[in-house]
């Protein structure tokens, strides 16, 4: 385990208003008829993602997935969410809905997001729903014969594993699609595959260039590369609802428009800034790249060819230039931006400096978290001795009692000491939760440059060393730099 690997793991841790017309439940009512895309044969690439509900299918996923279509171009098939014709993406409100006493009491008695969005019918055409057992059967399909590369595109919310095979990305019906599943899969095809998953703990999936994503079982035998959003261990930036691109952050924005020569918000760049082994073509380790320098989020992406290195190369001992320009270039860039050219033996302290910042901010929010919890049993109880179905909406009493006391509620609520400390402490867990996200950007950035100059090391003395593994990591690093 690299020193990076280690710090990372040791910092991670309605109702309408009355006066409104009436109007019928959203995402319900007749479900236009849509017929799902026709299934290539056998397709080029597989694009899978959404949430495991409504409440988690964010329009950005959906917004990266067709810019994954447009990318990719024809010969694919799209997994989305419910699948055709279905509703259920989730859209920020420009303005607040619903009512507003109502809105009060779920906040204390039952906080769950979704509540300011509204959710729509999907703008995509899939071929089916994104379900863990749909995934796994298309990619079945897809790798039962030999051909070229397989590129596989997951986007969604991740589930951290303990190991990292238990992982996966959560997908509709609330299910996942798991590392040692997919690996399962694969194994048993003829067909190498190009993995991008943009998840959080999408390094998971870096397992897949092991045989059962065992590291103990060695590489598997059909050749599988992988670039993901975020190591095994953090989170990563996307998954918003606001649908205006130029509000979001993600490793999709950087690494789809790099592909196509372009910067996140669509601008043309020169060709220089992405192609950087000069061949003219941008790949997908180069449009990786990218997304390591001008990521402003979360993010701490990685590699198979990474996780290759880290399994095998040696950690002392002779070494031998390695031809890295995609290292070279996120070193250098990365260098001048946070202001280390020169002095990239600093970086290492420094992060670690970062880090005990970023675990005394996360005591912080712990302990303004507790505050909160128990400002919030003393408020609920206030309410509760005189109102006892408050907590339940789908009580029977619930709309009668609002009905008949909403005056009375709003007064209590607005003359309570303990609601009063709920709301205090509630502002104090959310600037203490922005003072840990500020950190674990800045964090981001440097573990990126750790990550870096550690590959380079590590590649140089596997170089050196040669034999099985050095050819291992060759033909990892010529599959990440294939075309879509």
């Amino acid at each position: 385990m690299t020193t990076a690997e280690a710090a990372t793991i040791a910092a991670t841790s309605a109702e309408s208003e009355a006066s409104a017309p009436p109007r019928p439940p959203l995402g319900v009512g007749p479900l236009h008829h849509q017929e799902p895309t026709p299934w290539p044969d056998p397709p080029r690439w597989l694009a899978v993602g959404g949430g495991a509900t409504p409440e988690f299918n964010q329009v950005s996923i959906e917004q990266d997935l067709l810019l994954a279509e447009e990318v990719f171009g024809d010969g694919g098939a799209l997994l989305f969410a419910g699948g055709p014709g279905s509703h259920g993406v989730q859209v920020e409100d420009a303005e607040p809905r619903g009512d507003p006493l109502v809105a009060t009491l779920a906040e204390l008695f039952a906080p769950r997001g979704g509540r300011t969005a509204t959710y729509r019918p999907t703008l995509t055409n899939p071929s089916s729903a994104a379900t863990s057992s749909s995934a796994l059967e298309a990619v079945k399909l897809a790798v039962a014969e030999p051909g070229p590369p397989l590129l596989v595109y997951l986007a969604g919310h991740g589930e951290r594993g303990d190991p990292p095979r238990d992982g996966g990305l959560s997908l509709w019906g609330q299910t996942t699609l798991r590392v040692a599943e997919l690996a399962e899969v694969l194994d048993a095809g003829r067909r190498p595959a190009q993995i991008v998953a943009t998840s959080c703990f999408s390094g998971a999936f870096a397992e897949l260039v092991f045989a059962r994503a065992d590291s103990e079982a060695g590489p598997a035998k059909t050749l599988r590369c992988g670039l993901f959003a975020a190591t095994a261990e953090r989170e990563a930036s996307g998954c918003d609802p606001n649908p205006d691109r130029a509000a979001q952050e993600g490793y999709s924005l950087h690494f789809l428009n790099a592909l196509r020569g372009r910067g996140r918000g669509g601008e043309a760049l020169p060709p220089a800034e992405l192609d950087l082994d000069g061949d003219g073509q941008i790949s997908l380790l180069e449009a990786h790249a990218r997304a390591r320098i001008a990521s402003e989020g979360i993010d701490v992406p990685t590699t198979t060819s990474e996780r290759w290195l880290r399994a095998t190369a040696p950690r002392r001992g002779k070494s031998r230039p390695a031809a890295l320009p995609e290292e070279d270039a996120v070193i250098a860039r990365l260098s001048a931006a946070l202001g280390y050219v020169g002095r990239e033996a600093e970086v290492e302290s420094d992060f670690g400096h970062v880090l005990k910042n970023m675990s005394e901010a996360y005591a912080r929010l712990d302990a303004a978290s507790g505050r909160e919890d128990t400002a919030y049993r003393a408020a609920a109880a206030e309410l509760l001795a005189r109102f006892p179905v408050l907590d339940d909406p789908w009580h029977p009493d619930f709309a009668p009692t609002l009905a008949a006391h909403r005056v009375d509620i709003a007064a209590l609520l607005a003359d309570s000491p303990q609601y009063a400390e709920f709301r205090a402490a509630q502002a104090d867990a959310a600037t203490a939760q922005g003072e840990v996200a500020e950190l674990l950007a800045r964090s981001a950035k440097l573990e990126r440059l750790v990550r870096a100059l550690e590959n380079r090391t590590l590649a140089g003395r596997l170089k050196a060393r040669g034999g099985a593994a050095w050819a291992t990591f060759e033909a990892l690093l010529a599959c990440e730099r294939g075309r879509p």
